[in-house]
């Protein structure tokens, strides 16, 4: 592709199926060879919204445009955008070759040649060419209708579930291929996946959705460490919730939280008045045992050889959930202990 790659952006795009809206007024802009991510659970809008972009959905509000072309209204096959779809759909009585270069009818033997082979170095897959599919490990296969999908060098490439089929090692390692073509192009990917994992570790930014609406967009580490609502702090992983009211804004890093427990302090996310009820958002691997912080009882144990999870109960009964290291002095079910953490570990969020 030659050329400043395009940019894709959405401007109020909306979606609804009678009185039912997937897709509520999404406004976003894709970089130029960006890997981004649209994550959420089943049924929160992602692949309806993937879809209006790739044009096998239309609209019922918004525009979507892609560098200086609007494509609201554009047929799927004249968009410079391709979809690569969760069950690949290769065909099984074709050889590899000829399932990757199916798409380029028309630009002659000798230049669909050399641009399957280009495709088969690209996803390492260059002894595969004679092979059919059904001898192929998922993650090959995975990579084959890769190759299909950039045959004809979309500026945009759309993937829904691209990894969903695999089992969990090979999905961690396809993963990485997945990035590595994507790096190596520049060619800018949407992925919907509804694993928070996949979405980190692939992803250049994350938009997290709910009931059709794009809730928050970051840098991964961005929406881990600060989240928006307590959604986006569950959907990224095992967290802590510590209801409280907001303290006044004194001296010191953060904001202190006036707890049932005791004071704590952490970083605001928002703009919120003194007394607001909020929560106090902590991740388990930042929960520290020692002798300052929470008071609580530890009630479970657990061992996992490189860590250890422990389940603490404080006084009203509220469970609290801490990772990290193996220590000598980690404590039996029913020690005392006191559960600590820094203020920029913890995120106030709105009750």
């Amino acid at each position: 592709m030659s050329g400043t790659p395009p940019r894709l952006i959405l401007e109020g795009l909306t979606k609804s199926f009678g009185t039912y809206r997937a897709v509520d007024a999404v406004t976003l802009a894709l970089e130029p060879g960006e890997f981004f991510c649209l994550l959420g659970p089943s049924g929160c809008g992602k692949s309806t919204l993937l879809r209006l972009i790739a044009g096998f959905e239309r609209p019922t509000a918004g525009r979507i445009r892609l560098g200086g072309q609007d494509l609201t209204e554009l047929p799927p096959h004249r968009r410079p955008v391709n979809m690569m779809f969760q069950s690949y759909a290769l065909f099984p009585h074709m050889s590899v070759a000829r399932n990757i270069g199916y798409g380029l009818k028309g630009m002659g033997k000798a230049a669909i040649s050399a641009r399957v082979a280009e495709l088969l170095r690209l996803v390492r897959l260059d002894a595969f060419g004679d092979r059919r599919p059904e001898t192929l490990s998922g993650g090959q296969r995975q990579r084959v209708a890769l190759a299909r999908a950039l045959a004809r060098e979309p500026k945009l490439l759309l993937l829904d579930e691209p990894l969903g089929a695999l089992d969990r090692g090979l999905r961690e390692e396809t993963q990485g291929e997945l990035r590595a073509v994507q790096r190596r192009l520049g060619t800018a990917f949407v992925v919907v996946t509804h694993d928070p994992e996949e979405a980190m570790m692939l992803a250049d930014r994350i938009g997290v959705m709910e009931a059709g609406r794009l809730v928050q967009i970051g840098p991964p580490a961005e929406l881990y460490r600060r989240p928006a609502n307590r959604y986006v702090a569950g959907l990224l992983g095992d967290v802590n919730l510590i209801p409280g009211r907001l303290g006044p804004d004194e001296a010191g890093e953060g904001r202190s939280v006036e707890t049932a427990h005791g004071p704590v302090r952490g970083i605001l996310t928002s703009a919120m008045p003194e007394g607001a009820a909020v929560i106090v958002a902590v991740r388990p691997e930042d929960l520290v045992l020692g002798t300052a912080g929470l008071p609580a009882t530890v009630t479970e144990t657990t061992f996992l050889g490189d860590r250890v999870r422990r389940t603490l109960r404080l006084p009203d009964g509220s469970i609290l959930r801490a990772s990290g290291r193996p220590t000598d002095g980690d404590g039996p079910p029913g020690s005392e202990a006191h559960a600590g953490f820094a203020a920029e570990a913890a995120a106030i969020l709105p009750a």
